[in-house]
């Protein structure tokens, strides 16, 4: 698939580095040119998707600035946003208001003013009001709310990396340059657990549904811990002999669940090369049991550098990019590829976001199996879809079969005069 395989949805006017969805319709993004004084802004923008004269667009309906730090990276407990700023994790509340006006009845005027006004709020990249449907127009008002900052890195360079929720959305852990890991009790933000998870950065981490923390560091090292104690560690390359020790390292972890299976859970990995080589090697998608974390399979995903990982909602796909500006997308169960776009970005995808499978969004994007949201340095914010497989039904299928079966029977009595 081409470059124009991919919808663009938003441009934003810096870097983006992070993107989540809170809720389906909403999408949060944030990036920025951060403390370099070049005239690149910082923020976290809040966009509506939503389709505007058949075509599928992300409207701008807040911009929150923050100032001097770049949003780096970012977690979603319902309305609260975890965002990372350099050494520093903000925990955000934004309420979403909506007031409703008078039906209207001229539905033509109504999309044209609705066309014009996302034109104008694209190129003025303010708070937007936008046109509703064609019965009714509703002005959405987005506010943001400072609840807590905690210092999550205490290096020299410090930086946060990553930061997630659990699932029950009762513990926030950060991880950073330095190594180390921070749980903390949300949302007190409280500080729980402080420890050394690895020898270098921490690259990511994830949280299962019983408050295991899997992480990865540039260390080699895929560690699962429990509170903060040493589960495992995790080898993926055991049965891969060619595969020396230092070759590859983790970079990216995520859980997910198993589609009609809810005592099941998958953790997956991802390995990249650890040193360029003049011939690039293929980097690897591994899958593992959630709960015993045993290895359960590992394919190849490409030359491509990975950058960047996300799982849907239900378990079904795993979406990767990479650092050229490519966007993939597998099958969960076989880690099958069933969509790449080469280089759609041009430049290193920074974060992946499915939109959530559920009837609010079918209705913008249409039937599809799966929405992706991908957002790169070049700033900007893409839609990768993958359309819905088409299903013969069951009466053509028997009926192929029945002429099947006939057709065979009279080729052999042909063939064969004194056989049937």
């Amino acid at each position: 698939m081409g470059r124009r395989g991919a919808a663009e949805l938003y441009r934003a006017p810096f870097p983006l580095y992070t993107v989540s969805v809170p809720r389906a319709g909403l999408v949060v993004t944030a990036g920025g040119g951060g403390a370099s004084k070049t005239g690149i802004s910082n923020g976290v923008h809040f966009l509506r998707l939503e389709r505007v004269a058949g075509s599928l667009s992300a409207t701008l309906i807040h911009c929150h600035d923050t100032e001097t730090r770049a949003p780096m990276n970012m977690a979603v407990a319902g309305n609260v946003l975890a965002v990372g700023q350099d050494a520093t994790c903000h925990i955000l509340r934004f309420h979403e208001e909506k007031e409703k006006t008078a039906p209207n009845k001229n539905s033509k005027k109504d999309d044209t003013v609705k066309k014009a006004e996302t034109k104008k709020r694209r190129q003025a990249n303010k708070t937007a009001c936008n046109a509703g449907g064609d019965t009714r127009k509703e002005t959405s008002e987005i506010t943001v709310e400072a609840l807590h900052v905690v210092h999550t890195d205490l290096s020299t360079d410090a930086l946060q990396k990553c930061v997630r929720f659990n699932q029950a959305h009762s513990i926030l852990a950060t991880g950073g340059v330095d190594g180390y890991i921070r749980v903390w009790e949300f949302p007190s933000m409280k500080k729980r657990f402080d420890f050394q998870a690895h020898e270098a950065e921490v690259e990511d981490l994830d949280i299962s549904p019983d408050n295991k923390i899997v992480t990865v560091g540039r260390d080699f090292k895929c560690c699962v811990w429990k509170n903060d104690q040493l589960v495992t560690g995790l080898c993926w390359n055991e049965n891969m002999p060619h595969i020396t020790e230092k070759m590859y390292r983790y970079q990216a972890c995520r859980f997910g669940k198993v589609e009609d299976n809810k005592e099941a859970l998958r953790l997956y990995t991802v390995q990249i090369p650890h040193k360029r080589e003049r011939k690039p090697l293929q980097c690897y998608i591994s899958k593992w049991d959630g709960n015993n974390f045993l290895p359960l399979l590992t394919r190849e995903c490409g030359s491509e550098v990975i950058s960047a990982m996300s799982v849907s909602e239900l378990g079904t796909f795993v979406g990767l990019g990479t650092v050229t500006g490519s966007v993939a997308i597998y099958i969960a169960f076989s880690l099958q590829q069933v969509y790449y776009v080469k280089e759609t970005h041009g430049i290193v995808v920074t974060d992946l976001a499915f939109l959530p499978d559920v009837r609010q969004t079918r209705e913008v994007t249409g039937e599809t199996e799966a929405a992706l949201l991908s957002v790169a340095v070049d700033s900007r914010c893409k839609l990768h879809l993958v359309p819905s497989r088409q299903m013969f039904p069951v009466w053509v299928v028997l009926l192929l079969c029945g002429l099947i079966i006939v057709m065979t029977i009279l080729l052999l009595q042909h063939l064969f005069p004194g056989l049937l």
